[in-house]
């Protein structure tokens, strides 16, 4: 058995109160008549050793990824330009499967039914360009009544004048009030309750 007096002398505490004895990085303290170390746990894996590659394999797995990026650089160009496809604008496979069922024959008119509708047509172009005519000489009217006027309140007065071609500055700021929502309707009974949102999510 060990002295105990020995160990007393060995432990850290005694160590650490001794003056001029170095103190090691590591935690413990030693010195040269001690001739032991005891330092902390690391608790490391060793290092693997690392593989030689041979740098043709490294060069041909560059050249691999680049060709792979190249590749999604030029699909990403190509469809660059493609809309996203919306559901609700598609035609069902159902209807286009049955387009030629569905589809109703034009039908045959006879050339009573075109000249009528050809006369028809010309009246309607008639009618549109005499409305065109009277409202620009209504307009055109109106404007000249207008030009009378101001100058006849010019050779009245000048002060009046000034005061009649002056912007009302009380209709300049318009304002109107109005509904601001759909009005309610009577005896309505709004859904409630849970639903699942289908919409398919697009990435940018």
């Amino acid at each position: 058995m060990l002295n105990l007096s020995l160990l007393r002398q060995f432990s850290k505490l005694a160590l650490c109160s001794t003056p001029n004895i170095p103190i090691a990085s590591r935690g413990i303290a030693t010195t040269a008549a001690v001739q032991f170390k005891i330092t902390e746990q690391l608790w490391a894996e060793p290092m693997k050793k690392k593989k030689k590659i041979d740098p043709a394999i490294v060069k041909a797995r560059e050249d691999r990824r680049r060709k792979k990026l190249e590749k999604q650089i030029r699909r990403l160009e190509k469809n660059a330009r493609q809309l996203k496809p919306i559901d609700e604008m598609e035609v069902p496979l159902e209807l286009l499967d049955n387009f030629n069922k569905r589809k109703r024959p034009q039908p045959k008119l006879t050339p009573e039914v075109i000249e009528a509708r050809a006369l028809l047509q010309k009246d309607w172009t008639r009618y549109k360009r005499q409305e065109y005519i009277a409202n620009v000489a209504q307009i055109d009217r109106i404007m000249g009544a207008q030009r009378r006027a101001l100058d006849k309140l010019l050779e009245e007065s000048e002060d009046l004048y000034n005061e009649a071609i002056m912007p009302d500055m009380q209709l300049i700021p318009y304002e109107i009030q109005g509904p601001v929502a759909t009005p309610p309707i009577k005896n309505y009974l709004s859904p409630d309750g849970e639903y699942i949102d289908v919409s398919k999510k697009w990435d940018n």
